[in-house]
């Protein structure tokens, strides 16, 4: 991760399987916020109200901060929600929430095995999602006059710069999210351009 991409999945990835009478069901999800993660938490507590425990980790990008939760939710302390949050940190997520399911079957498992156990449901309901690169960008709005139209399509470089929409008037503006690794130097390509614009620095991600 560089401060301003990060990587993460795409969509809902579930993986279940048995491990001595107990069945593990993980459900990997992208989340941006605690208050979301929490949200679908409790959507798949009612959803499996049956099950003997809802483990869970979260690990957020948060502008560039790392932040991240875990718990056991009842199971002996450290084997549960920690072997599921090195799981994200193990496929270097962010945005990302994990939540594991277990029905006990009768059959303990000892920490160690517990421990295994939950980590490598995560792992592999991690390995199965699609990935994808987010990045953190500035908006940026460029006044163009007709004879630089060109010009300011060549400016736009995706992923890095992209140009968002058009507006056609009196002055044509374009809209460009760029990002912010890439802020000085797209200021710069415009200063020589002869290009008037306006910077929002407000994060956002695209």
């Amino acid at each position: 991760m560089s401060v301003d991409s990060f990587q993460t999945i795409a969509a809902p990835a579930p993986f279940r399987q048995k491990i001595e009478r107990s069945e593990f069901l993980a459900l990997a999800f992208p989340v941006t916020t605690d208050d979301a993660f929490f949200a679908e938490l409790a959507r798949i507590e009612k959803q499996h109200f049956d099950a003997t425990h809802h483990c869970w980790a979260f690990r957020l990008f948060d502008g560039g901060t790392v932040r991240q939760r875990s718990s056991d939710a009842g199971e002996p302390s450290g084997t549960a929600g920690k072997p599921i949050l090195s799981s994200i940190e193990g496929a270097s997520l962010h945005d990302t929430g994990v939540v594991v399911v277990r029905w006990y079957g009768g059959v303990k498992l000892g920490s160690g095995g517990l421990a295994r156990a939950y980590r490598d449901t995560a792992v592999q309901a991690l390995a199965s999602a699609s990935i994808i690169t987010r990045y953190l960008c500035e908006r940026f709005t460029v006044e163009v006059p007709f004879a630089s139209m060109g010009v300011a399509y060549r400016l736009a470089h995706p992923p890095d710069i992209v140009l968002e929409r058009e507006e056609f008037g009196e002055i044509n503006r374009f809209f460009f999210d760029v990002r912010a690794s890439r802020r000085v130097e797209f200021e710069r390509s415009l200063e020589e351009r002869r290009l008037a614009f306006t910077h929002d620095p407000t994060p956002r991600l695209r």
